[in-house]
């Protein structure tokens, strides 16, 4: 595990709350149905956006890389892999 670095040159405060947006929006998925088909593809796909928010914040954090391009960067990843899996209902049942 690396140790926690600060980067070099603060980015604004515009810049960062993209980045913040960025990641809760990769990682705010819908809970899947209750086919076992739809809760596998929930967890790939939350898995791959975890991974990929991971890879965005290390980057800005270890190697220096732009906050604004890697808001951007996971934005466009976000929406190229979008939720495939039938989202969980709430049906109202007994109360």
């Amino acid at each position: 595990m690396s140790e926690p670095t600060t980067p070099k040159a603060a980015p604004g405060t515009d810049a960062v709350m993209a980045l913040l947006r960025a990641v809760h929006d990769a990682l705010d998925l819908p809970l899947p149905g209750l086919a076992d088909q739809d809760e596998r593809e929930h967890y790939y796909l939350l898995t791959d956006r975890a991974a990929a928010a991971r890879v965005v914040l290390a980057g800005v954090l270890e190697r220096d890389h732009a906050v604004e391009s890697a808001a951007a960067y996971l934005r466009d990843r976000t929406e190229g892999a979008p939720v495939t899996y039938t989202p969980w209902q709430d049906e109202g049942g007994p109360e």
